[in-house]
Order: structure tokens, then C-alpha cells, then sequence
């Protein structure tokens, strides 16, 4: 049992600095895409990527080799990840706790309203520098290609997505036959045109909120995966440094230098 956490340690370790080379990959390769979502995901996935390579490195060769001061960084960055995460964790509960979408009468899709999303959420989608590249993503994604050739039969049996349902039609209340109607606002930023449809309206930066918030919720259950993955982790790293310690204090010349000591008689006539 003595080396038994600092042999876990080191596997766990060394598959995590292997794992950390795709995702480093992954962000440099997306650093070179000319696509507007790949390289607003290239940052985090980079941090994502160096960090984990390197508390990897550290409680590796702590883990391996004894060294202790290797392990006590690797332990501190360890917790402060984990805190980082469950705090990430909570708030992501917080802030997408609101929202969802709104039946339609003879629909099977359903319409999404921006005053249902969190402060935060709205604060955010609706920074015009933020939204325009949001815009640009959905854009690029050619989301609304198929939705703009539809019938008026598809409309009524066939589902959308929350970004279909808020960007690329307008709104089910709207009367373009009325003139004197009072109607909501993103009737009247509705046009025709396929680069610009309701790309501008509230409902599609609903639909785009709503895309977020079920995303994070699937995130969530990944992130507590990990929390639990990363706690056990560091509860070996902390039975690793005690050996490591304890290494030091029993071994503080080293192991081979200790064993080439030879016991000296004296004898005194």
C-alpha cells in the first residue's frame, strides 16, 4: 500500500497528459479555421488544453519520482480547479434555470420569448458585438436553408429547432394582413430577405438562449462526472504526497546512496 496511491496517481496522470494533446490540437487547429464558431470556441479549449497538460506533468513526475514540492503544485492547482468548476457548476444552474419554450396552437414546434431567460442571459445576447457573432455563426450554419422552402403544410406537421422556430420565420401571431393590428416588434423586423429573415427579432436570440441553456444543462451532468472523477483523483494525490514526504524524511541522501552504506568496526586495543 505504500506505493500503491503514487502508482494510481502516476497512470491517471500520464492519461491526462496524453489526453490534453488533442484538445491543444483541437484549439490550434480551430485557430486556423476561417469559421466564425470554431474560432469563438478556440480560446477555451486551449486554456482547457495547457492546463491540463501541465498539472498533469506536475503530478506525474511528483507521483513517479517522489517529489514532493511537484505534488504539493500539483494538489493546489487540483483544488482550485475543482472549486472552479463547481462554482462554474452552480452558477451554470443559476443562470439557465429560466426559460423554454411556448406551445403553439396547431403547432408541433414551439416559440421562444426573451423576457423568460435570466438577466444574465439577456445582458449578454443582447451585446450587439456578442450578437453579431452569434449571427454570423447561425448564418454560417445555413440553419434556415430548408425552413425558407417549406409549405404551408410543413409548417403545420413538421418541428423545428429552437433557432429554426425564432430566426427564420416570424412569429405564429403575426398578421401581415392587418394594417391597424397593434402587433409585437419582431413582425415588423421580419423581411424576406434570406440574410436577413428575423435575424434581428428577440425571438431569435430566445432561440439562440434556449440552444444555450439546454447545452449547459447536458454540460452540468458531464461537469459533475468530473467533479467526482476529479475529488477521487485528488484524494489519491494527497495519500501520494504523504508518501513522497515520507520518502524524503526516510530516504534524505536518497535510496542508492543509502544502500551502498556499510557499517565501520572500530576496534580500540
Amino acid at each position: 500500500m505504500y506505493r500503491f496511491s503514487n502508482t494510481v496517481i502516476g497512470f491517471l496522470n500520464l492519461f491526462t497528459l496524453l489526453a490534453s494533446i488533442p484538445i491543444i490540437g483541437a484549439g490550434l487547429w480551430m485557430a486556423r479555421s476561417s469559421t466564425t464558431c470554431e474560432n469563438f470556441l478556440q480560446t477555451p479549449l486551449l486554456v482547457v488544453g495547457f492546463v491540463v497538460l501541465i498539472i498533469s506533468l506536475a503530478g506525474f513526475i511528483g507521483a513517479c519520482f517522489h517529489v514532493a514540492w511537484a505534488l504539493w503544485v500539483y494538489l493546489v492547482i487540483m483544488l482550485l480547479i475543482i472549486a472552479t468548476l463547481m462554482g462554474l457548476t452552480i452558477f451554470g444552474f443559476v443562470v439557465t434555470s429560466p426559460g423554454g419554450g411556448t406551445e403553439v396552437s396547431g403547432r408541433i414546434y414551439q416559440e421562444y420569448h426573451l423576457d423568460k431567460y435570466s438577466g444574465w442571459l439577456r445582458k449578454r445576447i443582447e451585446d450587439p458585438r456578442y450578437w453579431m457573432t452569434v449571427r454570423s455563426c447561425i448564418l454560417g450554419s445555413k440553419t434556415c436553408g430548408q425552413v425558407v422552402s417549406w409549405t404551408p403544410y410543413d409548417y403545420l406537421t413538421r418541428d423545428m429547432s429552437p433557432v429554426q422556430s425564432g430566426c427564420c420565420k416570424p412569429p405564429t401571431s403575426c398578421d401581415y394582413t392587418a394594417t391597424t393590428t397593434a402587433q409585437e416588434s419582431d413582425c415588423y423586423r421580419w423581411n424576406n430577405d434570406p440574410n436577413v429573415l428575423c435575424y434581428e427579432c428577440d425571438s431569435c436570440k430566445a432561440g439562440a438562449l434556449e440552444n444555450v441553456r439546454r447545452d449547459w444543462h447536458k454540460l452540468a451532468v458531464l461537469s459533475i462526472v468530473m467533479l467526482l472523477f476529479l475529488i477521487g483523483i485528488y484524494s489519491i494525490g494527497c495519500c501520494a504526497f504523504q508518501n513522497a514526504k515520507r520518502a524524503e524524511t526516510d530516504y534524505p541522501y536518497g535510496r542508492n546512496r543509502m544502500s551502498k552504506v556499510r557499517p565501520r568496526w572500530d576496534f580500540h586495543w
